[in-house]
């Protein structure tokens, strides 16, 4: 088998981070935590288990600050691929051998990424979205495979499988939430191969914050919007294949 991590982003979830790393145990030898500044107890607590390797944001810098972190540790480290799950509950670590499985099915036509969509099928216990997330993955969703040429169906599922050769080719700089789309942009550019894995669509919490004014559903989406059309405007003439990367997106 491969060298693998499973990479878990947290911020205060001192709730839920000992029954997920102990579930995430159970598949995996290998485990990267990224404390992203928590003030709850979290980092004490995971600093007493010595089955986890464990990076520390002295402050809290963002989803997306610490998703990179990982993928630095990742290249830095020379391992062939990492798996993130978010550690609030809603992905299960049960999946996590299949989707490795995914990722190294066909050496001959490698997979760089795997990424676990909640709406390619249905589930026995399946949660509604709330609303205002339902809309913005949609709209943001189809947006994206017109301007890239993809076949997503769900761009913000943080379960997801990568190949560190395939995350070494990317420039990834957005520290929050809106991180997953410049790493689709710039995974169109690269001509990464993608593939979706269908997960459970699990809330827990739904009225969970996305930072400040980041928590009005409009502002959010102004946010992705800004975050798209910087990213495609920094790549346009450098990334050919992109069937629409002439132009900007649309507010």
């Amino acid at each position: 088998m491969s060298n693998w991590y499973v990479t878990l982003p947290v911020f205060n979830e001192i709730s839920h981070v000992q029954e997920v790393l102990d579930e995430v145990s159970q598949y995996a030898d290998n485990i990267l935590v990224v404390d992203d500044g928590s003030t709850d107890g979290t980092r004490e607590y995971l600093q007493q288990r010595d089955d986890i390797s464990l990076i520390c944001h002295p402050e809290n810098r963002g989803y997306g600050a610490a998703l990179i972190s990982a993928f630095d540790f990742a290249v830095e480290k020379g391992i062939d691929a990492i798996i993130s799950i978010d550690c609030d509950g809603q992905h299960q670590p049960k999946l996590i051998p299949e989707m490795i499985e995914a990722l190294f099915c066909n050496e001959f036509a490698p997979i760089d990424i795997v990424s676990g969509s909640r709406y390619l099928d249905t589930f026995a216990g399946d949660v509604a979205a709330p609303e205002d997330r339902r809309q913005i993955n949609r709209s943001i969703t189809t947006q994206l495979n017109e301007q890239l040429g993809l076949e997503l169906t769900d761009t913000f599922c943080g379960f997801k499988a990568y190949r560190t050769e395939a995350l070494a080719k990317l420039n990834l700089t957005e520290t929050g939430y809106a991180m997953p789309l410049q790493l689709w942009i710039q995974a169109a550019c690269q001509d990464l191969k993608i593939e979706e894995f269908a997960v459970p669509r699990i809330y827990l919490e739904e009225e969970r914050s996305f930072g400040g004014s980041l928590d009005d559903a409009k502002r959010r989406m102004a946010h992705y919007q800004d975050v798209i059309s910087r990213e495609l405007d920094r790549l346009k003439g450098k990334c050919g294949q992109l069937p629409v990367l002439q132009g900007t997106s649309q507010e």
